[in-house]
């Protein structure tokens, strides 16, 4: 028998692995993520967690929401109300469209965003069936003020009403003009709108059949345009174009820097502060140098801009030669020069061009033939009618839009008798009548071309959610998995960036020079901090 070991022999402690307790509110957040469509390992990445510790968590569901109906403050760290799917998916469409509001300047108010979540909710709901008709949501104040916080929502415009401000900006320009000696052809603004690229009017044949088919509708896939020029009228700036996809396939053998546009891509097909800012410093301002020199003009040049959230506030710092003045929110859609008739023209030509297009293509008499070049009608072939369509916009046109903002510089009262809508959408109904697409009057071309300007609508939101993430056309190389950052791992980077800054500003022989990278660099990684920010917020609601 074998002997007992001595009492001062040495033992090696074996590795114990500590426990971590899982509180019932995080039980019921891994629930939550489950119910929203959250996959198994994307849970368990996102709280923190084992997977197998998960998947328990997920077999448990029932003790663990009969525990929670019981549980009291003594037994859970916060007693959390139950929300359903519903009201989850409604919460995140909706957060979606502010953020597409907040993205075309939209003013907003309470009322408006109540209303907008009320009627998501009742569609979902309807969606969903029978299951989900017993549940209530009246889109109250209360839930607005909790909305806000578990999305931390970004400012955004509220409408206000303040009759008679509009008349102060005009003086406030210029002095500004005065001040820096601008020319009416060193004077620029810019402005963004959408573009529903593949959209008929709704009575063609082709709008017709596209609604009674199911899966994604062309019509509704929308691009994003920054639209502007002097107010001379004698400088259009090439298009930026903002696309939902980097490399759709009509793109494939095409060199992007040679396209009439600038080709941007944003999941959303939205501007984002890193696209304007690349596009002011790499675009804006050498096009601006080059137009002054071929014109002998002093390089230097005003740009106007209204308070979008795509526009970063610093880009006065970024060149010595452009100085950058930002429009006050309550004025800026009644003054703003290409919000004055710039992109409703535009689009009035694009729509012929598209007509035109269509009859240079087919004989305009058969549908077949018809139906057939619609559908492979690309992105391509919108670019380059979108270039044609641009060009077309006269001198006149584009300087006329200045009178309310500063009618000193304005040689054309008017639009160009070329460029007025009106005789445009005449142009666009004898098209029409050319095209066996269907009966087409000028209230179709007129509904068409406004419905451009309309935001995100339910049945859009619900397809946006929808998509799976990394859609690709195809032929379109699958973009690499978004990699994850650590809060531990940007508070050491944030650590990185201030060392880098202290050590120029402690040995910089300029002062104005601290200033100025100090600033671009805090604007450039502004979105580490906000992403920093948000998981401290969540990682504070779980614990």
């Amino acid at each position: 028998m074998p002997g007992k070991r001595p009492r001062n022999a040495t033992a090696i402690p074996s590795a114990k692995r500590e426990r971590k307790a899982i509180t019932l509110d995080v039980k019921l957040e891994v629930l939550r993520r489950f119910e929203v469509g959250e996959k198994l390992s994307q849970v368990a990445k996102a709280l923190g967690l084992a997977v197998s510790t998960v998947a328990t968590i997920r077999d448990n569901k029932e003790k663990i929401k009969a525990s929670s109906q019981i549980a009291t403050p003594l037994r859970a760290s916060r007693l959390t109300r139950h929300r359903s799917a519903v009201m989850e998916t409604m919460e995140r469409l909706l957060h979606v469209w502010l953020e597409d509001q907040s993205q075309r300047n939209v003013p907003l108010s309470v009322t408006i965003i109540q209303e907008k979540a009320k009627s998501l909710f009742d569609d979902l709901q309807r969606e969903q069936g029978e299951s989900s008709q017993t549940a209530k949501f009246s889109a109250s104040k209360g839930w607005f003020v909790r909305f806000k916080e578990r999305h931390c929502l970004p400012h955004f415009k509220m409408s206000s009403a303040a009759p008679g401000k509009e008349d102060v900006y005009p003086e406030i320009l210029k002095s500004i003009i005065q001040e820096g000696e601008y020319t009416p052809q060193q004077v620029f603004n810019v402005d963004e709108t959408g573009l529903y690229w593949k959209r008929m009017p709704e009575r063609t044949f082709i709008s017709v059949e596209e609604k009674a088919e199911p899966g994604f509708k062309s019509s509704k896939d929308r691009l994003m345009l920054l639209l502007g020029g002097n107010a001379a009228g004698d400088f259009k700036l090439k298009p930026l174009l903002v696309y939902h996809s980097e490399n759709p396939r009509a793109l494939e053998g095409y060199s992007k820097p040679n396209l009439p546009v600038i080709w941007r891509s944003n999941k959303k097909a939205w501007a984002t502060r890193s696209i304007f800012h690349e596009w002011f410093t790499y675009f804006f301002c050498p096009a601006i140098e080059k137009y002054c020199a071929q014109n002998n003009l002093t390089n230097k040049a005003l740009l106007i801009l209204d308070n979008a959230p795509c526009h970063p506030v610093n880009l006065s710092d970024l060149s010595d030669n452009v100085r950058v003045e930002y429009l006050h929110d309550n004025t800026a859609d009644s003054i703003q020069p290409m919000g004055q008739g710039v992109a409703s023209t535009f689009k009035a030509h694009y729509l012929r061009r598209t007509f035109e297009h269509i009859l240079e293509a087919t004989d305009g008499d058969d549908t077949a033939e018809i139906r057939e070049f619609w559908r492979k009608y690309s992105i391509m072939d919108a670019v380059d009618n979108i270039a044609i369509a641009w060009e077309e916009l006269r001198p006149a046109t584009m300087n006329s839009v200045w009178k309310k903002i500063w009618p000193e510089c304005v040689q054309f009262q008017s639009v160009s008798q070329t460029d007025n809508i009106a005789q445009v959408q005449q142009n666009i109904v004898t098209l029409a009548k050319s095209v066996a697409l269907g009966e087409v009057g000028e209230a179709d071309v007129d509904q068409l071309l406004q419905s451009h300007e309309e935001g995100l609508s339910n049945e859009e939101l619900v397809q946006l959610e929808q998509e799976p993430a990394g859609e690709e056309e195809e032929g379109e190389e699958a973009a690499p998995a978004l990699r994850q950052l650590t809060t531990r791992e940007l508070s050491a980077a944030f650590s990185h960036f201030e060392a880098g800054l202290q050590v120029l500003t402690s040995n910089s022989p300029d002062d104005a020079w601290n200033l100025k990278v100090s600033r671009a660099i805090n604007d450039a990684i502004s979105c580490y901090r906000d992403l920093y920010s948000e998981k401290e917020w969540r990682s504070k609601q779980l614990s």
